[in-house]
């Protein structure tokens, strides 16, 4: 794909962002904050037999920040508890498209390192 395309459908998912929402009483909430730029992540997630099965969050940030938490969290339903902890910016990277300094690759992260966080704590 062209970055042109990527470049859309980032600002897609930060339009019409997926799964941002707040769920009613998540097995797992967690939240992030970037404090050099302000992005702020916030995820809730229902859990059972070890699979994610529905991701909600909200927050506040960056296209890069809120639309990187639309992609990956729509890639994460249906996935294991360890499939998620497993995975790696080289993920979040794919999924976005576009080539990040490493300012922006903190934005992009953000929400990876919520969801992260959030299921090592509940394990």
């Amino acid at each position: 794909m062209s970055s042109n395309i990527y470049q859309e459908e980032l600002m897609d998912h930060f339009r019409n962002p997926r799964n941002k929402k707040r769920l009613d009483n998540p097995d797992v909430t967690s939240g992030e904050n970037n404090p050099s730029c302000g992005d702020k992540i916030v995820v809730d997630c229902n859990i059972e037999n070890g699979v994610i099965k529905e991701i909600g969050f909200h927050g506040s940030g960056c296209v890069i920040s809120q639309a990187s938490a639309s992609m990956l969290f729509e890639f994460c339903i249906g996935k294991t508890i360890e499939q998620v902890l497993n995975l790696g910016k080289d993920v979040v990277l794919e999924l976005i498209g576009i080539e990040l300094g490493p300012n922006r690759l903190r934005c992009a992260l953000l929400a990876l390192q919520a969801l992260q966080s959030g299921l090592l704590s509940n394990k």
